[in-house]
This record gives C-alpha cells, sequence and structure tokens, in this order.
C-alpha cells in the first residue's frame, strides 16, 4: 500500500495541479460509466466534531474521502483519501489531504468560473473569512484578472486579519459592508457555514457570477433564494446538490451539471447580462482524481 503523509500532499499541491484534476473530475461525473454515491453525514462522540465520507467510482477509478472538521483542534480541517486496487479489491493507496482538500475545493469553484464567469470580471467579493476563503480568492485569481476583493467579514478584526493574509500572496483585498461588496462585484463567492441568506438578491448586479462553496448539508443556505429562479444554475452534481447542496432551495429549478457545459452538451453563460450561479456541494470524484495526480506527481 502507498502512503502520502499530509506533508508529503502539501508539498506536491498547487493551483495547476488541482484545477487539472478538479476539471477531470467534474468531466467524469457527466459520463455514464461514473457513480457518485450518497455522502455519510456523521460525527463525532461529541456531537460538534463532524466528519463526511464521501465515495465514488470512475471508468478507472474508485475509492473514498474521509473529511473532517474538530473545532477545538488545530487545525481543525482534516481529510483522507482511500484508493482501491480494483483488482484485488484492497486499499493500494492512502493520501492524507488536509491543506490538499482545500485547493481542491477552491480548484471546482475555478473551473466553474472559467467557463461561467464574464471574461473581463476584475472584482471578487467573498463573504468569509476562515480556512477556506482564502483558498477561493487565489483560485478565481488564477482563472480571471481579478483586481479587486472585497471582503465581507463578521466583524472588523477578522477582516482586517483576512486582508494581511491576501495581501501575503499578492491580492488586494479591502473590508466591506456586505451591500456594497455585491453591488460592486463581478464574482461573488460565499465560503461560509451559513443557514440564513448572507445578502438579498436585488443586491446582485447583471453578469455577476456566484459561487456558493459552503451549503454542504441538510439546512445550510448562503444564497438568497429569490435569486435563483432569475439565474442559469449550475453545478457539480445535481442529485447531491438537491440534497445537501445550496439547490435544496431550489425546487422546480433547471439545474446543469458543470461537467455538461465543460464537454459541450450544455450551454453556460449566453449573455454578458447573464446572472450565473454555480454550486459546490463536494464529489468524491474530485478526491480520487487530486489523489490519483498527486501519486503521479510523488513518482508513485
Amino acid at each position: 500500500m502507498i502512503f502520502l503523509s499530509e506533508a508529503e500532499s502539501a508539498a506536491l499541491i498547487d493551483e495547476d495541479l488541482a484545477f487539472a484534476a478538479a476539471r477531470e473530475a467534474l468531466v467524469a461525473a457527466v459520463d455514464d460509466r461514473a457513480e457518485v454515491f450518497p455522502a455519510v453525514l456523521a460525527h463525532g462522540s461529541d456531537p460538534r466534531n463532524r466528519f463526511t465520507v464521501k465515495s465514488a467510482a470512475s471508468q478507472s477509478l474508485a475509492g473514498l474521502k474521509v473529511g473532517s472538521y474538530w473545532p477545538d483542534s488545530e487545525p481543525r480541517h482534516n481529510s483522507v483519501v482511500l484508493l482501491f486496487d480494483q483488482d484485488a479489491g484492497r486499499i493500494a493507496a492512502v493520501v492524507e489531504a488536509g491543506t490538499v482538500n482545500a485547493y481542491r475545493t477552491a480548484a471546482a469553484d475555478a473551473v466553474a468560473a472559467s467557463v461561467l464567469a464574464r471574461a473581463d470580471a476584475a472584482t471578487l467579493a467573498v463573504f468569509g473569512t476562515g480556512h477556506q476563503a482564502l483558498y477561493e480568492c487565489a483560485a478565481l485569481a488564477r482563472v480571471r484578472p481579478i483586481a479587486s476583493i472585497l471582503v465581507v467579514a463578521r466583524s472588523a478584526e477578522r477582516g482586517a486579519a483576512f486582508v494581511e493574509r491576501l495581501a501575503a500572496r499578492g491580492l488586494p483585498g479591502t473590508v466591506t459592508p456586505a451591500r456594497e461588496a455585491c453591488q460592486g462585484a463581478d464574482i461573488i463567492v460565499t465560503a461560509t457555514t451559513a443557514t440564513a441568506p448572507l445578502f438579498d438578491a436585488e443586491w446582485v448586479r447583471p453578469g455577476t457570477h456566484v459561487a456558493s462553496m459552503g451549503s454542504d448539508a441538510v439546512g445550510k443556505q448562503e444564497l438568497p433564494p429569490s435569486l435563483l429562479p432569475t439565474a442559469r444554475l449550475y453545478c457539480d452534481l445535481p442529485a447531491q446538490s438537491r440534497r445537501i447542496g445550496e439547490f435544496q432551495h431550489a425546487a422546480g429549478l433547471d439545474v446543469t451539471a458543470i461537467g455538461d457545459v465543460l464537454t459541450g452538451r450544455a450551454i453556460g453563460r449566453v449573455e454578458p447580462e447573464d446572472i450565473t450561479v454555480f454550486d459546490s456541494s463536494g464529489i468524491a470524484l474530485q478526491d480520487l482524481f487530486i489523489a490519483e495526480a498527486l501519486l503521479r506527481a510523488a513518482g508513485s
């Protein structure tokens, strides 16, 4: 069995590897030969400590990812990916992927933005200042000419600290009220644990691309429901998005898998004035493909 430690996988991962693996996984998700199985949402002996088991199989890969969130630990987020040897039915590789998971999640957003956001999108509004938000900003800046990041924070201190973290990556950030951020944004990304809308639909101007990255359990919600009927809706996997993602709040609306846009079987943005929404609840195929890419990079 091959083992990649957290230190090894963190040293190998970068935005380019994550983007390529995420794109491959999102395309695989719409292949009839692939299947993504229902996510198992669970908790530790202390119910505040939560973990999720996501599993999938493609034409060439099968396995699962266990992602955990222990709020009193440091780091609070951890992940491990297990790949099967499909000839023997044994685990062929174990990849610790705490840092990798942040890249992987942001990469899905970047892949979607690369085909849904306007080519001239230069102003990004980000809701959230936690573990994932920084990776989202960096990944989006890779695919669009982001010149300004408007940071919506729960407190001035959190916002200021996040702006410093952006600056360390060469990204320009300003703490901004929610309404002003939405009204000025070409792209809005939400990376929170919210269970209620973070902003009003009326604040979103025509042509905006909106990405919800935090809704991954029943009851979670980041976007205003009234925005959804006015937009073109996309996600990583419609069945999962409707069950635990943002589109559990989009009953009766058409939702398109982003993989179908990537393969040319569906239409993405049509007009510059279109509002597009991408929901990423996170699918196991992303984890399997990025683990395989890391193993190749490691020479395993």
